[in-house]
């Protein structure tokens, strides 16, 4: 369907993924209405579309009544809501299974006919990881609820605001070695934010995504030891790449998620996903089915932000702030 116009409720779109969604709804016409836990971190978006374009409530996807308020009379619903590690009440389970499944019943009652649901590759029912598992039970509740829902598997996502290239920076720049999780033999396909929020926008417009699962990764796999030396070489840095098995790693990793001050750059769950390449499955639906043939490479973009990490690097200005 043309978006021109069309209402497009987008739970989580003052996060990373979510922004650059939103962005590119608005450059098509559409009227956004962004569904946020705190509506005035999500001010920043207004100036994205024309005035009164872009409209931010207050909703929380584990409280039902805000979600349905949220989707009301809404013509398509985009749920790009997930966390990388629990805190407090921010459960996996709660966030990105029980809360997929509020949103996808909420669209249902409220007549909405087209949903997709961003999950990740490496969504698995059977995983050690409990962010996998619920990453699994969330698109199982969606589809149980709205089968026509287009569901968006990403593998890492890079971009300006990512936590991804820009946490190995952060540790390369205090700390003097970088650990290596069983070698740094992990394979990833980093696909570019813009790509994403690219096929989100064209997964609505072409009716034949619906139902349909995705997954999407770049244009080239690296292996976590790549990553790492590509982001020193970024940076201009130096510093040793430890080799470190996993579960020698936990116990440090779990007394980082203690405390409460600060993100912690690594958690045990993080070490089980490392366990599992996170690629583009063989024969999966990708970009190039929605039309996306020359996805974004890492090298020549992850330059445009890492630069800030470098001695004399300059101030850093993100793009959208």
């Amino acid at each position: 369907m043309s978006l021109r116009s069309k209402l497009v409720t987008v739970f989580g779109g003052s996060g990373f993924i979510g922004r650059y969604v939103v962005k590119r709804l608005a450059e098509e016409g559409a009227r956004v209405r962004v569904a946020i836990r705190r509506p005035d971190e999500g001010l920043f978006l207004k100036p994205m579309g024309s005035v009164g374009q872009i409209d931010i409530v207050q909703a929380n996807i584990r409280v039902a009544p805000s979600v349905r308020a949220a989707v009301a009379n809404a013509d398509a619903v985009i749920n790009c809501v997930g966390i990388l590690y629990p805190r407090g009440r921010q459960s996996f389970d709660a966030v990105q299974a029980r809360g997929a499944e509020i949103v996808a019943l909420c669209a249902k009652e409220a007549g909405v006919r087209q949903m997709v649901h961003v999950s990740a590759i490496g969504a698995d029912a059977q995983s050690t990881s409990h962010y996998a598992r619920s990453k699994a039970a969330g698109e199982a509740g969606v589809r149980r609820h709205m089968p026509q829902a287009t569901i968006i598997r990403p593998s890492v996502v890079f971009g300006q605001e990512d936590d991804f290239f820009n946490r190995f920076a952060t540790l390369a720049s205090l700390a003097p070695a970088l650990p290596l999780v069983d070698g740094g033999k992990t394979k990833l396909q980093p696909v570019y934010v813009g790509d994403v929020a690219e096929a989100i926008v064209r997964a609505l417009e072409n009716g034949a995504a619906a139902g349909q699962t995705y997954e999407l990764g770049g244009p080239k796999v690296y292996t976590m030891r790549e990553i790492m030396e590509l982001t020193l070489a970024e940076i201009r840095k130096k510093r040793l790449l430890l080799p470190v098995p996993g579960a020698l790693l936990k116990p440090l990793a779990f007394a980082m998620e203690l405390q409460p001050l600060f993100a912690p750059p690594i958690t045990r769950d993080q070490i089980e996903l490392l366990k599992s390449d996170n690629v583009v499955g063989e024969g999966a639906k990708t970009l190039a089915d929605l039309g996306i043939a020359n996805p974004v490479p890492v090298e020549g973009m992850v330059e445009t932000y890492l630069y800030r990490y470098r001695r004399g690097g300059g101030r850093f200005e993100p793009r959208f702030s």
